[in-house]
């Protein structure tokens, strides 16, 4: 058997180099194995009515604009071979894709687009906020990014992502917020300078004042020992939710819980509209917390804050979580007459972005 295997090697690595040499002097000769126009037809060649046949069944079938070059089909290429067979007019529909790349049509998916205006002054704005980073750090001022992370329900409910595990986790067929115990309202602290983060979950609504509540604690619980005689902080924000540069109730709740009550000088600078992602806490502290809780049902507000608490990177990043279960409604009134009340001061860079509360005397 081992000796016929043998020959049988032997004999087809021969028939190749024969082969390789008749082919390499076929070429040589400038010889073809089949004359040029030899071969199956093409179907539009074999039958040349097909592409005026298409054209007249895609006539109610394309979709777009009429003036312009984007056009699409509405049906699929096993129905227009389909009509085409009822036309007389043979065509599988791989014949039917050719014949429509031919005609311009192609795959294509969604394509996104800026409907915004750009703002003109967002790389000012940038250099700005790198600019007052650099000033801030240099005095060992405190910088922080702050900002809402999604709302989750806590109960039995399906968590994106998978986690290693012998078998996977059952959780119920529906999110039903019904069956919620509650829903978690993380806030999040990044403290750039020590790269700690701290998570600050409520359990009722996303405030202007339980934004601010939980920057206070922050500054009480770790902010005023690591920053000890230091009166000024830095705070990045977005530009618009609870933390928004347009919201009254935000710079009152600044001025009344944090700077008059902790004797503070806030410096608040926004990121312009579009660029929350560009936000410190998103993408070194968010992120890292939703990669860690991926594939693990958050079945308990206690489950929830031991994952955040778990969460660390190689950097060194460290998370507390604390819980607070005080009720914050929503709607706050704040009339003029408290914002003209309000120790505020607009930088000349982009005032609307940019602003100092400084404590009351």
């Amino acid at each position: 058997m081992y000796a016929f295997v043998q020959i049988f090697r032997s004999y087809k690595t021969s028939s190749m180099r024969e082969g390789d040499h008749i082919t390499g002097a076929t070429q040589q000769r400038g010889y073809r194995v089949r004359a040029p126009g030899g071969g199956r037809k093409l179907t539009e060649v074999r039958d040349p009515g097909i592409l005026d046949a298409l054209e007249r069944i895609m006539a109610n079938d394309v979709a777009g604009d009429p003036m312009g070059k984007q056009r699409w089909v509405r049906a699929s290429t096993k129905q227009l071979s389909k009509k085409l067979r009822e036309g007389g007019h043979q065509a599988c529909p791989t014949t039917v894709s050719r014949l429509l790349k031919g005609m311009g049509f192609t795959m294509k998916g969604n394509r996104r687009r800026q409907i915004r205006v750009p703002c003109p002054e967002r790389d000012q704005q940038f250099e700005y906020i790198a600019a007052q980073r650099e000033r801030f750090t240099v005095a060992g001022l405190p910088v922080i990014s702050v900002d809402s992370k999604k709302k989750e329900l806590i109960g039995n409910f399906r968590s994106s992502g998978r986690a290693w595990s012998r078998q996977a986790e059952e959780v119920d067929e529906h999110d039903y917020p019904s069956r919620a115990v509650c829903k978690a309202v993380p806030y999040g602290v990044y403290d750039l300078t020590w790269n700690r983060g701290y998570v600050f979950v409520g359990t009722s609504n996303d405030t202007p004042e339980f934004a601010v509540d939980a920057v206070a604690h922050w500054w009480a619980n770790d902010g005023a020992s690591r920053y000890s005689g230091r009166d000024e902080l830095l705070i990045l924000a977005d530009t618009g939710g609870s933390n928004g540069c347009r919201c009254r109730a935000w710079k009152y709740n600044l001025q009344v819980n944090l700077c008059d009550r902790m004797g503070l000088t806030a410096t608040v600078c926004h990121y312009p509209s579009g660029c929350s992602k560009w936000n410190p806490v998103e993408h070194r502290l968010f992120s890292f917390i939703s990669i860690n809780w991926a594939g693990k049902p958050l079945r308990t507000l206690d489950m929830m804050l031991a994952c955040i608490r778990g969460t660390t990177t190689e950097t060194g990043l460290e998370v507390g979580a604390f819980l607070q279960e005080r009720h914050y409604p929503k709607g706050q009134r704040v009339t003029q007459a408290d914002m003209y009340g309000l120790n505020l001061l607009a930088h000349q860079q982009c005032p609307r972005w940019n602003y100092t509360i400084g404590p009351r005397r």
